[in-house]
């Protein structure tokens, strides 16, 4: 007689198999399944035992497989009633969650596909439907990363990502010390980054010292309301960018006053004067100087674009004011209008811009993970649950 049992591969207690069917041609095997009358059932919803049976109901259930053979469950459960709930509810088989297709050893290789696959793929390598995938996988992040974890943070970062067309966008705000996604959520408002920190004790927001953001009002407003103390720290790459812009505005209205024989010096120029000269070839920075030299204007804000980064480089609160102070009135001798609604902004946020001697932070991190979180979006084709795609970075960032 043959000790060989199936048995060992199913050490599911409070079951027991009754029968097996194995279709060889289709690689799939049904094993049968009922519960064991030894064990007194149990309410799945708050655990209480219970004798009172309503009903009987049987359920197919996919389990992992063996070798190249797909393993369905044909299992019985029983409804029962719990006095503890005062309703009528399905028995907890321990293997299997009440209502749910998959068993619990399924569901958990599930989610560790999904940590290096997409939900399509998953789904194609199991041949199951992508929601089901998605809702195993969102249901054990949930467990993971469904609670903001405020804990340690002293220094953050801010920025906005978008989501999809249409100025659709999610705020993320990043711990800048560990590189920890800490939190997502839809849009860029002032009430959106206030929820961050409405979700805070009061303990939590003292113990924040410093956060990196670019001039954007809204972002300001909520640090201003929620988080007085906090130091507000502006970005060198986004007020250099933004200055770009104001340097390609004044190249537009001189082209426009130049001369025929000047305007094709400036054909072509637009992207050599937002380049960092280190990165020009040597055609680029030949062309570069012809249109400085023709145009005094162009040359000093090629200038005050150089000097401009310098104001990060002080460690020193009056160094990095008196600094900020001589680059304005450089600036204003210009008399431009565009470069004037520039400089108005600059002695507006001087501020954020000297608080980076205390705490020498920048968004640069916050947009490598920015890049990350798009080849995320990008693997999965985008994601039209917002909630599931917050969870997805999350686990991502999880160092």
């Amino acid at each position: 007689m043959s000790d060989l049992s199936i048995r060992e591969y199913f050490p599911f207690s409070r079951v027991k198999i009754t029968k097996q069917s194995v279709l060889v041609e289709d690689k799939l095997a049904m094993i049968y399944m009922e519960p064991d009358k030894r064990f007194t059932p149990i309410c799945h919803i708050c655990g209480t035992r219970t004798e009172r049976v309503h009903s009987r109901d049987v359920r197919t259930i996919r389990d992992l497989s063996l070798a190249l053979v797909v393993i369905r469950l044909v299992c019985w459960f029983r409804t029962v009633y719990c006095a503890q709930c005062d309703s009528f509810v399905v028995e907890d088989l321990k293997f299997v969650r009440p209502y749910q297709r998959v068993t619990r050893r399924l569901a958990k290789y599930i989610h560790e596909l999904c940590k290096v696959m997409t939900v399509i793929e998953v789904a194609d390598h199991l041949s199951l439907d992508w929601k089901t995938i998605k809702n195993i996988d969102k249901d054990f992040l949930e467990k993971e990363y469904g609670d903001t974890d405020y804990s340690g943070l002293k220094i953050l970062a801010v920025d906005e990502i978008a989501i999809r067309k249409g100025h659709n966008y999610m705020t993320v705000v990043l711990d800048y010390e560990t590189g920890r996604v800490i939190w997502m959520a839809e849009g860029r408002s002032s009430d959106t980054l206030k929820t961050f920190f409405r979700g805070m004790s009061k303990d939590q927001i003292q113990e924040l010292e410093a956060m990196a953001m670019d001039m954007w009002d809204p972002y300001i407003k909520a640090v201003q309301d929620e988080a007085p103390h906090v130091k507000i720290v502006f970005d060198l790459f986004h007020v250099v960018a933004a200055f770009s812009r104001v340097i390609d505005k004044v190249r537009m209205e001189e082209y426009r006053r130049a001369s025929q024989e000047e305007k094709d010096v400036f054909k072509g120029a637009k992207y050599l004067l937002l380049k960092n000269r280190s990165r020009l070839n040597r055609d680029e920075k030949a062309h570069l100087s012809n249109l400085l030299s023709l145009n005094q204007n162009l040359f000093i804000l090629a200038i005050l674009k150089e000097k401009l980064k310098t104001l990060w480089k002080f460690n020193r609160r009056g160094w990095a004011r008196k600094a900020l102070t001589a680059w304005c009135a450089i600036a204003s001798l210009l008399g431009n209008r565009t470069v004037n609604t520039f400089i108005r902004r600059m002695k507006k946020y001087a501020y954020g811009i000297i608080n980076h001697c205390q705490y020498p932070i920048h968004t640069s991190r916050l947009e490598g993970v920015n890049n990350k979180i798009k080849v995320i979006k990008r693997k999965a084709y985008g994601f039209h649950d917002n909630r599931y795609f917050t969870l997805k970075v999350k686990q991502a960032f999880d160092y």
